[in-house]
């Protein structure tokens, strides 16, 4: 899978490589679909949800340029696939999903899997996780038509995020939103486009917000 399909196609950071390569993928997807788990496309994981498909979890993980010693959120726990590879690879992940089932599966996954410097909650992702903001980075593994304010404010300074922006019911555009220190003393937010994607709507508020 690292070979063919990630590293092939431009993956270079050896850190998110390795981070691939050590977390068992086919554990985060049902049974039947086992045998599929490190095929190129997502594959549903019940509730109507999603484990994106490796090269993009690889994408979104390099694009936030991890060394190790950063404090990352990511809205859309899923399966957990996603924040099992964030957590070989920084120093704590907070990882929200707003439906139960799937937290709850997900805790326990990760738990076998020893990923301690991770933490679930069972939440709405738009609002983020005031309590333990700010962020050095935010990744939203679910589409939304607008950067959620919650979380451009949860956003260090020099923080990176990455998120499937555009119609939640079609297309979106993956795009990197990073935040600096603006020459006047206040702060800038810069959008780089990356390539076109298709990922699930983010729920609950994103939508509300977004009508």
């Amino acid at each position: 899978m690292v070979d063919t399909q990630i590293s092939a196609r431009g993956i270079r950071d050896a850190r998110v490589l390795d981070a691939m390569r050590t977390v068992p993928r086919h554990l985060f997807v049902p049974a039947e679909l086992r045998p599929q788990s490190y095929e190129d496309y997502p594959l549903p994981i019940g509730e109507g949800q999603t484990i994106s498909q490796p090269y993009i979890v690889a994408l979104m993980t390099e694009l936030l340029r991890l060394t190790g010693s950063e404090r990352v959120l990511e809205i859309g726990t899923g399966s957990g696939y996603q924040a099992a590879v964030l957590s070989r690879l920084v120093r704590e992940v907070w990882t929200l999903e707003i439906r139960k089932a799937l937290a709850d599966r997900a805790v326990l996954l990760l738990r076998s899997l020893g990923c301690a410097n991770t933490t679930v909650l069972n939440a709405d992702g738009y609002y983020g996780y005031e309590s333990a903001a700010p962020f050095d980075a935010i990744m939203i593994t679910a589409s939304v038509n607008h950067v959620p304010p919650p979380l451009l404010k949860q956003l260090k300074v020099g923080g990176r995020m990455v998120l499937p922006l555009g119609n939640p019911f079609s297309y979106q555009e993956l795009v990197l939103v990073t935040k600096s220190a603006a020459a006047d003393g206040g702060q800038k937010v810069s959008v780089e486009h990356i390539t076109g994607v298709l990922f699930v709507p983010l729920t609950g508020k994103a939508l509300e917000a977004g009508r």
